[in-house]
Parts: structure tokens; sequence; C-alpha cells
């Protein structure tokens, strides 16, 4: 599940926590993808926009900005994902708002660059 929601790659958090804590790894990936990710209700697009909404309320901003990039990778767009970093002032307040706008705003930047580099139909990795 990871992998096609991240280009084929990985998820960097959960492979280092696989070297020290396998246990937590597995249980983890176990629930995450057996028990909530593969519920037929929801498509990929709503559970991204969900855990983007849900982590930046909470304030765990890491897990936000991977899940904002699953979410642009699948087609989310942007200015979603904007909204609903602004419609987190609702629930969470303006600092977690602020918080995960900022965070949103490094990947986003960090994308702009990597594109700039490497052009979406040159770089294999973003095939």
């Amino acid at each position: 599940m990871f992998r096609s929601l991240n280009n084929g790659m990985t998820q960097p958090t959960l492979e280092s926590m696989r070297r020290e804590f396998p246990f937590l790894a597995e249980a983890t990936e176990a629930y995450t993808l057996g028990d909530v990710w593969s519920r037929p209700c929801l498509d990929n697009r709503t559970r991204q926009l969900a855990a983007v909404a849900a982590f930046a309320a909470i304030g765990e901003t890491a897990f936000m900005r991977a899940h904002a990039g699953y979410a642009l990778n699948i087609g989310v767009s942007q200015q979603q994902l904007k909204e609903v970093i602004y419609m987190v002032t609702v629930p969470a307040g303006f600092p977690k708002a602020i918080a995960a706008s900022r965070v949103l705003s490094q990947l986003l930047e960090e994308r702009r660059q990597a594109d700039v580099a490497h052009p979406p139909n040159k770089d294999p990795r973003r095939r």
C-alpha cells in the first residue's frame, strides 16, 4: 500500500522503525494496512485528506507531511491540501494550522525544486 502511495518507494519512517523495532513496525503495518487502510468505504484521496487533517490537528506535522506527499502523488491538488490546513483552524486552532502550513510549504518548495532539477518526464522516480 505505501509503495502505491509513495511512487513505488518504501515508507522511510516504517523502514527505519523496522531496523530497531521490527515488532512495532509489523504491528503498525498490520493495523494501518490490514485493518484501517484496506476498508472499502473511502477512496485513497479521501483517506489521505483525512490523514493530513487529523495529523495537522494533533500537531504531528512529520506524519502530516508524509501523508500530504502521498496525497500529492495520487492527484490531490496543492490547493486542496491548503484548504484542509485552513480547516484545521476550527477544531485545533491557529497555532497548529500555522505549524502545518509551514511544513506543507516546505514540502511544496522541495517538490518544486525537484521538478526544476528533474522534470517529471525525465526522472524515472516520478513516473
